[in-house]
Parts: C-alpha cells; structure tokens; sequence
C-alpha cells in the first residue's frame, strides 16, 4: 500500500446531459449542482455541489458544443464515448464512478511512471482556473486492474492549484456518510484499492450481479442516496 492514504476528492454522475443530472441530484439531495464549465481536452463539462470536508460532486455530460468524436484527439473520460455507458444513459443519471486524491508530497506523474500497470497515464486538465492532472486510460474507460473496474476502482487526481473546487462553492449542509460499491471481482479490486491506499473510502461487497456504486448522504432533510 502507498505510505501516503488517499483522500476522497469527488464522485461522479455521469449524465446525458447537465440539466438531467443536475435534476437527478437536485430531486434526490434537495439542492442543485451549478457552476463549473468545459473540460475542452475531453469535450465535456460540468456542474458541481459542495459536500462537507472538502469533497464534491460532480455531474459530468458530454459538452454539445465540443467537437465530434472523430475529430478529438482522444476518447473522453469516464467512458462516455462507450455505447454501453450512452445506452445505460437513456434510462437516466446515475453514480459512475468516484476519484481519489493524492495530496504532495507524493508526485502523481512520478508514481504513475513508476507503476504503469497499475495506475493509468496522468492527463494535464483545464477548467477555468483550475489546473490538475487525472488518471485517464487511454480508450477513455475506467481505471481497471486485472480486467475488471467498471467505476469501482478510482481516477486518481492531484491538483495544480492551490485553491480546490470545494473552496469555491456555495456550502450545502450536506455530508457524504458512506460510499459503497458491489462487484463480481470485488477481491481482485479490494487488492488494488489497498495498494493504492484507498481501501478506507469505500465499502466494497462481493455481488451476483451488476457492478454498482452506491453514497449515503446526511442532509438537512435526513439521509439520502443516490445511485
């Protein structure tokens, strides 16, 4: 495992598009992800909601305005170019996927070079002010370990700037309480997840059925999910 433990940085909706994930979250949490912008590398952008202890989430869609697919110079993240994810899609958001922070002095690029069969290549990204590096395979798809991840296992992110979102955006009153995941290998990503230092953030359970991520939230309103 990593000397340095990872911190939780963000989850993810994935999104058709910004206004029907901003609507899922806003139904389910009671209030609305807004703010954010394009990621132009990616050809997507998003809206954001503060939770508490420096923690966000993110709804993240394909950017409308950005260029097609054949003319990007590479697959946008979070497999939103897979016509599984766009297929799941049409049935509504839903939590995708999650990303873990490494905080200096540990240096990302440096721990990526050194284990490239174990973390995906880091990827210099923009948005606004906001400069950081993310873990993106190359195909665009979730980080993976011995063929399995489906979102389970997380993106690593380390930021260039100073200032983090959650600094910037309004406070809500609301709390990630739990995070879980469900998958058929959840052995195999457990071992990952220990050797990233990242096994603390999520509750990982072995399932029959389809990989799944679920939070638990504390609200002003009482305890709410989103899945």
């Amino acid at each position: 495992m990593t000397a340095h433990p990872l911190r939780l940085d963000h989850l993810v909706i994935s999104a058709r598009t910004l206004d029907e994930g901003t609507q899922y979250v806003a139904d389910t949490l009671g209030v609305a992800p807004a703010g954010g912008g394009a990621h132009p590398l990616m050809r997507t952008h998003n809206r954001l909601l503060n939770l508490w202890g420096g923690v966000y989430l993110e709804v993240i869609a394909v950017d409308p305005l950005a260029a097609s697919p054949d003319n990007a110079p590479r697959a946008r993240l979070f497999a939103l170019d897979d016509p599984a994810t766009q297929a799941r899609l049409e049935n509504g958001p839903y939590l995708s996927h999650w990303v873990a922070r490494v905080e200096r002095p540990k240096h990302l690029p440096t721990w990526q070079a050194q284990y490239p069969q174990r973390i995906p290549p880091v990827i210099p990204m923009t948005r606004g002010d906001f400069t950081w590096g993310l873990t993106v395979p190359d195909d665009g798809a979730f980080p993976a370990w011995q063929g399995s991840g489906d979102g389970v296992l997380p993106s690593l992110i380390q930021w260039d700037t100073v200032r983090h979102p959650s600094a910037v955006l309004p406070e809500t009153g609301i709390s990630l309480k739990a995070l879980k995941g469900a998958h058929p290998q959840a052995e195999t990503l457990a071992e990952q997840l220990h050797w990233l230092g990242a096994a603390h953030l999520i509750e990982l359970q072995p399932t029959d059925g389809a990989p799944a991520l679920v939070a638990e939230f504390e609200t002003p309103d009482g305890l709410r999910t989103l899945k």
